[in-house]
């Protein structure tokens, strides 16, 4: 089996929902569905089984939900990627799986290149969230933010740059494109950035940079 295609475990209470899933995500040669779940407890046994590289995770489950797969999954540090599929439309929902870790949300209703795009996105350590939600749970974020001394004063005028073009939901290569560098120099850029900061990942600079934009406006 091609080792290059995306390990992907698919975490939904409904059967002819998780067949139909895995049927359409295996239509994708770069996609290898390695095992499917019917609660919470079966996904996060599945994901210490297999370690895939992306968890595709419905919200609402009988016994461990999809918040609490989150929240297990953060508590041990795992690498997998997660995408909600959800057909919740509470921003609070949204907010509160963003908060526990979740990597990617795309709706039951979207049209299937959505959830192809997320998990390719997160696979590759992107965010994948619609820019209406991103921005509503980003600005929801930023206004819970305490009012602290701001670390993106220890930014270089291009590191800055970089955290607005993250916080804007760009993307390694977009940046690059952009600012005429290599890939490789914006990861280099990033590395620096995450360290001055303190921020763990691309979505903890987006709300600083985010926090940052709100008090110059």
């Amino acid at each position: 089996m091609a080792r290059n295609r995306i390990a992907i475990v698919i975490a939904d209470d409904h059967a002819v929902l998780r067949e139909s899933l895995t049927a359409l995500l295996q239509s994708q040669p770069d996609f290898q569905v390695v095992g499917t779940a019917a609660n919470g407890e079966e996904a996060l046994r599945l994901v210490k089984q297999h370690n895939p590289e992306v968890l595709v995770l419905d919200l609402f489950m009988p016994g461990a939900d999809g918040f609490e797969v989150l929240r297990t999954l953060e508590r041990a540090g795992s690498r997998v990627a997660s995408v909600v599929l959800t057909g919740s439309e509470s921003q609070n929902d949204y907010v509160q799986v963003v908060r526990l870790g979740a990597r990617g949300l795309v709706l039951k209703a979207d049209a299937p290149q959505k959830l192809f795009a997320a998990i390719r996105a997160v696979a590759e350590g992107d965010l994948a969230f619609s820019d209406e939600i991103a921005h509503s749970v980003l600005n929801a974020m930023v206004s819970e933010q305490p009012p602290v001394p701001s670390s993106m004063a220890r930014l270089s005028e291009r590191e800055r740059q970089i955290a607005y073009m993250v916080a804007r939901g760009m993307r390694n290569r977009d940046i690059a494109a952009d600012l005429t560098i290599s890939e490789n120099t914006v990861k280099r850029h990033l590395q620096s950035i995450f360290s001055k900061t303190g921020s763990r990942d691309r979505l903890e600079l987006a709300v600083l940079a985010l926090a940052e934009i709100g008090k110059a406006a």
